[in-house]
């Protein structure tokens, strides 16, 4: 079975935007917000990935990636 891969790193480049700021406009912690940036968690809620989708101006296939096992 293949995973999910958070790619928000590359998005948050993109975009010009740093972890504090976007913290602040999602308005999770920083803490939480690098977990997620650094593929740390196993799950997110899809009201955090729509506040953050809204604050980078994405849509969720810009942020999520499959991979398959290889």
């Amino acid at each position: 079975m293949g995973q999910i891969v958070l790619r928000l790193d590359r998005m948050m480049v993109e975009r010009k935007m740093s972890l504090n700021e976007l913290a602040d406009r999602v308005g999770i912690s920083n803490v939480n917000l690098s977990k997620i940036k650094n593929n740390k968690v196993t799950a997110i809620r899809f009201q955090t990935l729509a506040a953050i989708c809204d604050a980078l101006e994405c849509g969720a296939g810009d942020i999520l990636e499959y991979q398959k096992d290889e």
